[in-house]
């Protein structure tokens, strides 16, 4: 039975999405990506020499098998985080974005406040926005008012690893989303990312927990896994949570 992920039109095999920051060389990087099984990968445009001049990352991405999926990372009002979407478009990259528009520096919380101006002036202009925000469902809402094709939750603050942090916001935000959920932050290892998509949520999205493991390719083989196990038991469906024992061979009923 077919289970594609489709945003923005566009059809996706995998759900893991996966970023490239944080790698010690190039060469672990396209090695892990390609061990995440991961259909879309986010670049920083800041990161990305639109020149050419350089070598670049880009050089590094299967993109024959991979959507480069830019990322407006760094920014800190919406006129900024605008200004960098466009210039991701304008050399190329994609019609798609990861919205990013940050509050603060130490916790890189959202500005959810720049993330929603930003978010109805890049739909108006046609981009696929997929904003990064908090996992608060009332603001989870306004951006898809706003024209989001999705939106992405964060499971707990950038880089930390703590895993899912608020299982029941999340919950309330799938229940009452129409367009896909994507955990995006906070996944440190692989159980992390399984308890995401058992959730039910669409996909999720991480970069710190791959790029700086020990065995970065190692654990973007689990992180793979671990994506896609989730989701089968989500859609399997887990027995009922219950107090006491139930006999997994009861006698009633039994063949003779």
């Amino acid at each position: 039975m077919s289970d594609k992920l489709i945003i923005g039109g566009r059809e996706f095999e995998s759900r893991l999405f996966v970023g490239t920051g944080k790698y010690q060389t190039f060469e672990l990087m396209r090695e892990a990506l390609a061990a995440s099984g991961a259909d879309v990968v986010t670049v920083a445009v800041r990161r990305v020499d639109l020149s050419g001049s350089a070598e670049s990352l880009l050089n590094y991405i299967d993109t024959d098998r991979m959507m480069i999926l830019p990322n407006t990372a760094g920014c800190y009002t919406a006129e900024d985080a605008i200004r960098y979407a466009r210039l991701g478009r304008e050399a190329g990259l994609s019609e798609f974005v990861k919205l990013e528009v940050l509050g603060d520096e130490k916790t890189l919380f959202p500005d959810n406040e720049e993330l929603l101006v930003a978010t109805r002036q890049l739909v108006k202009e046609g981009f696929v926005v997929l904003p990064y925000t908090n996992d608060d469902p009332i603001v989870c809402r306004k951006l898809e008012d706003a024209g989001a094709a999705a939106v992405m939750p964060l499971g707990a603050p950038i880089g930390s690893g703590l895993g899912i942090q608020n299982v029941n916001n999340i919950r309330i935000i799938l229940e009452n989303a129409s367009v896909p959920v994507i955990v995006d932050a906070g996944v440190g290892t692989a159980s992390d990312a399984a308890i995401a998509m058992e959730l039910g949520v669409d996909g999720v999205l991480m970069n710190t927990g791959i790029a700086g493991a020990k065995d970065a390719v190692a654990m973007a083989t689990a992180m793979n896994y671990a994506v896609k196990a989730g989701r089968l038991a989500f859609r399997a469906g887990r027995i009922p949570r219950k107090l006491y024992a139930t006999a997994s061979s009861p006698l009633e009923g039994a063949l003779s």
